[in-house]
């Protein structure tokens, strides 16, 4: 009688399509996450932080310490 209802089976379809989208772009983000690539240091098994070895080296490759002061330090680190 008063028509009601009609054409409101294509609004409903697209509610659902866009459910579903919604649904799938979520997954997508949760995954795309998960499988990110990753860091340097997570890569070799390796915290962030660099380690008292690794800023001496640093330091030596710089050419800030001498090769006499590399090797006390080293052995310093060592003991």
């Amino acid at each position: 009688m008063w028509h009601m209802g009609d054409g409101w089976g294509w609004w409903m379809l697209f509610g659902t399509v866009m459910m579903f989208g919604l649904v799938a772009a979520i997954a997508w983000a949760v995954t795309a996450r998960d499988h990110r690539p990753l860091e340097r240091g997570e890569q070799q098994g390796l915290r962030a932080e660099s380690t008292a070895r690794e800023i001496l080296e640093r330091r030596y490759a710089n050419g800030e310490l001498t090769h006499d002061e590399f090797e006390e330090m080293r052995r310093r680190l060592s003991s």
